[in-house]
């Protein structure tokens, strides 16, 4: 949030500045007298910032995954790009929605300003919808009194920060018609949570690491004037290195 703020003060500054000088001072400085320089600089670097702005405010925003919460689906390390239009365009800063696009559907990965402090980023996988009953028991997903299928892969192996996740049961989930992998560990046990409804306007999200994953069943609900975008593609992974095998992966 900080770099969003030094951002959108920057062009608001510049673009200030660049105005002045075109529509102000330009008109009264001598044909060979020197443009100033904070001026020569706020007219150089106004465009520049703003188009990095509108395509980070509007169009899509780049992300870090610092944490292994959403493993085997993203990696520490992984690099995404996160659509800023799926819920909605607001503005910068202030988060005001101005035009209002489609709502998450359940199974999509989305980031999200963390209820607790908005301030951070957290990015999970939608798990209920406004009106949903949600339940967790024995490490089974219940939606709506329904249980949601799971079927093991194997043991989960990989390299790098999330080799500490090695051995861990890989299962394939049907998130109710949005299939996609998870993880438990075998070592670790989990709460129990018994039949919570998630209220209007709001999401209920939980990570594929699943004994691994601080999310809604620790935390509760996220609003959806919270919501950032939805993940859709990893454009670089570098964890101990480059690892080009995950570089254009789409995110499901």
């Amino acid at each position: 949030m900080l770099f969003e703020i030094i951002l959108t003060a920057a062009v608001l500054i510049g673009g200030i500045l660049a105005a002045l000088d075109k529509w102000v001072y330009a008109p009264k400085r001598a044909s060979d007298a020197p443009m100033p320089v904070i001026m020569d600089y706020a007219r150089s670097l106004f465009p520049v910032l703003l188009i990095v702005l509108v395509l980070r405010s509007f169009i899509a925003e780049p992300f870090r995954i610092p944490s292994g919460s959403m493993y085997p689906t993203l990696h520490i390390g992984d690099f995404i790009l996160v659509n800023k239009m799926s819920y909605g365009i607001k503005l910068p800063v202030v988060y005001t929605k101005v035009l209002k696009t489609a709502k998450p559907e359940r199974g999509e990965i989305v980031v999200f300003r963390y209820p607790v402090e908005p301030d951070k980023d957290y990015i999970k996988r939608v798990v209920g919808l406004p009106g949903d009953h949600i339940s967790y028991i024995n490490k089974t997903l219940f939606i709506n009194d329904k249980a949601i299928m799971q079927t093991s892969i194997g043991r989960y192996e990989t390299e790098g920060s999330g080799a500490v996740m090695n051995g861990a049961l890989q299962l394939s989930e049907d998130l109710l018609g949005v299939k996609h992998n998870l993880l438990t560990d075998p070592d670790r046990q989990a709460g129990d949570l018994l039949d919570v409804v998630v209220p209007e306007g709001h999401y209920f999200m939980m990570g594929d690491n699943r004994d691994h994953s601080y999310d809604s069943r620790f935390w509760g609900f996220v609003p959806e004037e919270n919501l950032k975008g939805r993940a859709f593609f990893i454009w670089m992974h570098f964890d101990s290195g480059i690892d080009f095998s995950r570089i254009g992966l789409s995110i499901k």
